[in-house]
């Protein structure tokens, strides 16, 4: 596969969202994700309201092997990151982070920094080395290398590469927690207690 990686604005990435949706659909269909077809939707409604979101950024993996979607290249991959709110949030599985993290923690490692919300690729663009390159274009420029990012314990291949690619587990198992959050390789956090809470 012929493949390149493309830094997208909001409004560009929602201009590709037949080819997001299939790739989301497809990215979370298999384990340990398991999703109906139909989340992949739900995630597309939820796309329009992220684009919005103060510092979003997104990009995405294109492919020459494939129609097009919309011009440019088959959409086989994409990743979303937006700056964090205050206050934290509580929604999703954020409240859950917070009271692992504490207080303190949340504040000063999340609050502010750049959360890469969603990294999707197509099963046949996997092991090609875009995620790397998708994570690497929106986290580059993220102040003071403050990023971050939650998956669940059971992506076992996700945690694998993140940890392959520098990112620093600060919230895991040993917490009682099913949620595994990574610090970005350059992020200002203590390595003595990002990889042991």
């Amino acid at each position: 596969m012929t493949a390149w990686v493309q830094p997208v604005s909001g409004e560009a990435l929602l201009a590709r969202a037949d080819g997001v949706r299939r790739t989301y659909a497809e990215a979370f269909a298999g384990p340990p994700w398991h999703e109906d077809p139909a989340m992949a939707d739900g995630y597309a409604e939820r796309l329009a309201r992220d684009a919005a979101r103060p510092g979003f950024v997104a990009a995405l993996a294109l492919s020459r092997d494939g129609d097009g979607d919309g011009g440019g290249g088959a959409v086989v991959g994409f990743v979303t990151a937006w700056t964090t709110p205050a206050p934290f949030p509580a929604d999703r599985g954020y409240a859950r982070v917070a009271a692992a993290l504490g207080a303190g923690r949340t504040a000063d490692w999340l609050v502010g920094a750049l959360e890469v919300d969603e990294l999707a690729l197509s099963p046949g663009a996997r092991g090609s080395g875009l995620a790397a390159e998708l994570l690497e274009s929106v986290t580059a420029r993220a102040t003071e290398g403050r990023c971050w990012l939650l998956t669940s314990v059971r992506a076992e291949p996700a945690v694998r590469l993140y940890r392959r690619l520098g990112w620093r587990q600060a919230l895991g198992p040993s917490t009682g927690s099913d949620v595994v959050v990574f610090l970005g390789p350059r992020h200002p956090g203590r390595p003595d207690t990002a990889d042991g809470l």
